[in-house]
């Protein structure tokens, strides 16, 4: 009985859809086929709406011919429950209508999820189902209905049935705009503080809306406002309930430096005693302090929680009293009790500012970066207040990509700004982070450096999405990105690039040897790189609008190698101009300008020359000596060894793959050999020098 639980104050209250509840109201109003249904979607407040409904009764605040009308819930689970025997659910049913009938039309029945009256029950033959036993009351006008149900339900359950169809009359919930969202949000809000016994500050509320219209695409709201609210209060409330960190490190140091003073005991050292006793006495005071605070901060906010729940049991109570036209009482409550709880609540409201001006040991406020926070927690991409220590790290980005990759200023700078922008709010929201295509010979870095920024961005390489263009070569094999079309083998499986994207809605996506690839592909990407989505076979979207897009070719790469091999100090800067505009023709040959045209930078990377290929033994070397150090050895290399080892692995035309091959060769190998011979053992340390043109190995 929804009159009841709203009448009892259980009914969350229900802002704004004035719109649609004067719809309703207009609907069951008729004559015949007084029956509404919302339609909506998920989490858009279809069900608030019939709540909504019953308020407006209680309050009377409905037309003449409306204002004795009870709304009842319909349970389908409880019907159907227990039925053993053929025609037991269908005599249920009959009872529940005859029921609602005889009430002469005071009863309306709200039915949420109305899709699962079809089929329900007719499983036998010559069995009804529930939604055939219903339609001769609906048609006539006797039972009045208030359905609730999904577009996508509707249009498999009702459509397809034309009699049942016309029964009801369609009620649209759209979602909320931003402003409806908010003031929402607002009419909930001292339901959820004095649920959670938390502050919501207003700019949670409004970081609510923004971020989850934003970040979170496949839920509607206010539903997932509401959720993003409702978790970051739980989250504080389970914070407040537990030891404040700073008491807490107080604790466990004591317990640390107790058990160091039981073993200083049995040593007798009587100095070091001493000044363990001196300093495990500052920390008990410091921890009765912080005790004797906290105790008393919580003492105050309890105080504020109980005087909330008082106040709003006062409301309840003015509300009731003026319902049933006791008037002395409204007065007595409203301007006398609620008032002196009003300045209490005040008075402690003030205490607790005054024992928090200093430093806040308890934290009772939902502030915007909690909600912030939630978000990230759940969809994984950034979007709290940046600490300090990681602005640093973004202001030397540049830094971090050249521990692993050697040279290739331009292209650094370029995804090193594109993430700055994205982190400091000014990215386009409509596109996605960065995309780019890196141009250039084989073994320069251009996969390592997708490689470095997935490990600088998520501590982990592994964590980008990487598809080789190479298996998209056939015209068919197209629909593998976004899942197979209806009707073909395949179908339930999601396709490659919009599954990852909507498991990892932050993440970097690298396009290998993109030239490869049916032309085909590019039109699918031209959505990718301009409204930063996609939707896939089964019509959801993927939101690409938090990734960064790296497309890779080895396209003009001889053309590169070629122009490169003529250069001298004199013409340096004319040859790479000439090579960067012979390779970006070569392109526009290959791929259409129309997508070229919205990638944001086309970096092509050079060959590496000598120094750098010194730069990148000494990372390779790096590794062997992290692989080596996990077995417990050691190792050193000369300079001149590395310049030999450079030398030997030295191909403009291949850039740094042949040097991995050059160091299996000449290190790797001899290592493993003297290690399985026993040369070599663990704590060893040996040193690698150059001598007469050949490397050498000893075991220090």
């Amino acid at each position: 009985d929804l009159n009841k639980l709203a009448l009892s104050g259980k009914l969350d209250p229900v802002i704004g859809r004035d719109e649609e509840i004067r719809r309703i109201l207009q609907i069951l109003s008729r004559r015949t086929k007084n029956n509404p249904i919302l339609i909506g979607e998920p989490g858009v407040g279809k069900t608030a709406i019939a709540e909504g409904l019953a308020h407006r009764i209680i309050n009377g605040d409905v037309p003449e011919n409306l204002k004795s009308k009870k709304i009842f819930s319909l349970d389908m689970g409880a019907l159907i429950a227990g039925a053993k025997y053929k025609g037991e659910f269908e005599e249920r049913l009959k009872a529940v209508i005859k029921e609602v009938v005889s009430s002469d039309g005071e009863v309306v029945l709200f039915i949420d999820e109305i899709h699962t009256l079809v089929g329900a029950g007719g499983s036998g033959e010559g069995a009804m189902d529930a939604a055939n036993i219903l339609k001769p009351a609906l048609a006539r006008g006797e039972l009045r209905a208030i359905g609730a149900t999904t577009l996508k339900e509707y249009q498999r359950y009702f459509e397809k049935d034309k009699a049942l169809e016309r029964r009801f009359q369609t009620v649209m919930v759209d979602e909320p705009d931003r402003t409806d969202a908010i003031s929402i949000l607002r009419g909930l809000k001292e339901r959820y503080e004095t649920h959670h016994q938390v502050r919501i500050k207003d700019e949670a509320i409004v970081a609510a809306v923004d971020l989850s219209q934003r970040y979170i695409s496949d839920r509607f709201l206010p539903d997932k406002a509401i959720d993003l609210i409702d978790e970051a209060a739980s989250k504080l409330r389970l914070e407040i309930n537990s030891v404040p960190e700073e008491l807490d490190e107080v604790e466990r140091r004591i317990r640390q430096l107790e058990i160091e003073k039981e073993a200083i005991k049995r040593e007798k050292d009587e100095q070091k005693l001493k000044e363990l006793n001196e300093i495990l006495a500052n920390l008990y005071e410091e921890k009765n302090l912080l005790k004797a605070r906290w105790e008393s901060e919580k003492e105050v906010v309890d105080g504020i929680q109980k005087q909330k729940k008082a106040l709003e049991q006062l409301k309840f109570e003015a509300d009731q009293a003026e319902r049933n036209g006791d008037f002395g009482k409204v007065a007595e409550i409203r301007y006398g009790h609620i008032k002196t709880a009003e300045s209490e609540l005040e008075r402690l409201n003030q205490k607790l500012h005054e024992m928090q001006s200093s430093k806040a040991l308890i934290k009772e406020e939902v502030a915007a970066e909690d909600i912030a926070d939630i978000v990230s927690r759940w969809t994984g991409i950034p979007v709290s207040r940046m600490l300090q220590s990681e602005r640093e790290k973004l202001l030397k980005l540049e830094d971090e990509l050249h521990k692993r990759v050697v040279g290739q200023q331009e292209a650094i700078e370029a995804v090193s700004d594109a993430i700055r922008r994205s982190r400091a709010g000014l990215q386009d929201h409509k596109k996605p982070i960065g995309s780019f295509i890196f141009l250039g010979t084989t073994g320069v870095g251009k996969t390592e450096l997708a490689r470095a920024l997935a490990e600088f961005l998520f501590n982990d390489e592994n964590a980008m999405v990487r598809i080789d263009m190479s298996e998209y070569q056939e015209r068919h094999t197209v629909s593998r990105l976004i899942g197979a079309p209806p009707g073909y083998v395949g179908y339930e499986e999601s396709g490659q690039l919009t599954e990852a994207v909507r498991r990892k809605p932050y993440s970097v996506i690298l396009l290998d040897e993109i030239e490869k690839a049916h032309p085909d592909v590019f039109n699918i990407l031209l959505q990718v790189l301009d409204e930063g989505r996609l939707t896939d076979n089964k019509g959801r979207t993927a939101d690409f609008k938090n990734t960064i897009i790296i497309m890779t070719s080895n396209m003009g790469s001889s053309l590169i190698q070629e122009n490169f091999e003529k250069m001298a100090e004199s013409n340096h800067d004319e040859i790479l101009e000439k090579t960067r505009l012979d390779v970006t023709t070569l392109l526009k040959k290959t791929i259409r300008p129309e997508f070229l045209n919205r990638v944001d930078e086309i970096i092509m990377f050079k060959p590496l020359d000598f120094d750098e290929i010194r730069d990148v033994v000494k990372i390779q070397i790096e590794r062997v000596k992290d692989m080596l150090s996990e077995n417990g050895m050691h190792l050193e290399i000369s300079d001149s060894a590395i310049n030999w080892v450079a030398k030997a692995g030295f191909d403009p035309q291949y850039g740094a793959r042949p040097l991995k091959r050059a160091i299996q060769k000449y290190i790797l190998n001899l290592l493993s050999k003297e290690i399985l011979a026993g040369k070599i053992t663990r704590d060893s340390n040996i040193r690698i020098e150059e001598r007469d043109d050949e490397l050498t190995f000893e075991n220090i």
